[in-house]
């Protein structure tokens, strides 16, 4: 079993245990976040933006631009968010769940479409295409780009793309050495599943709390 752990865990070895210590904090937050969005509790986003902030400082560390960028637009879209699940449609009801319309659709498209573009402006700038995980962190930027933009919008489709990118996540950054949020994904595919089916039963229902 010792062999196991050491094999999991080796390239944690050179890591500086403060940088551990913040990826397992960032990971707490995310997992509370991600649970809070199943729930459709407004606490989705203090947390989340704790855990963006202590990711965009561990990855800045660790170079790896793509994910950097995610986790800086997601820090910008949680602010977004805040402000479209705390506005009120009348006088008692917030913001309720909803599916993406034609426009929408257009809008999400756009994203993801400019993500790629963006990203791989910035891997050539950098000169970062030195692996086949920065094709990979292009696509699942793009994905999570448009995922984050649907769930500030509560949009039930935010789930399916959240899905798609965690599922591709796990693999990546067990590879870029990051272990403990490779596990995370894993957590998250799980919730994407159920905060799918937890969002549909309450699609267009009036909302008169943020806090469920």
């Amino acid at each position: 079993m010792s062999h196991i752990f050491d094999w999991f865990f080796a390239q944690y070895n050179a890591v500086p245990t403060f940088i551990i210590v913040l990826e397992l904090l960032g990971i707490g937050f995310g997992i509370l976040s991600a649970w809070f969005s199943k729930q459709n509790n407004i606490l989705i986003y203090p947390t989340g933006i704790l855990s963006t902030a202590i990711f965009v400082y561990i990855l800045a560390y660790y170079e790896l631009l793509g994910d950097l960028v995610i986790n800086a637009y997601y820090f910008s879209m949680s602010i977004y968010g805040w402000y479209v699940w705390t506005r009120k449609v009348d006088a008692d009801h917030y913001t309720p769940i909803t599916t993406t319309n034609s426009k929408e659709k257009k809008i999400a498209l756009s994203i993801f479409i400019a993500t790629l573009v963006f990203i791989y402006i910035i891997y050539e700038v950098f000169d970062k295409w030195t692996s086949w995980t920065a094709y990979v962190d292009t696509l699942t930027t793009a994905i999570f780009f448009v995922a984050m933009w649907l769930l500030a919008r509560k949009k039930l489709e935010n789930w399916i793309f959240l899905l798609l990118g965690n599922v591709i996540s796990i693999p990546l950054y067990f590879y870029k050495g990051l272990i403990f949020t490779s596990f995370q994904f894993i957590l998250f595919v799980i919730i994407s599943i159920y905060g799918y089916r937890a969002w549909k039963k309450n699609i267009n229902k009036p909302e008169t709390s943020l806090i469920h």
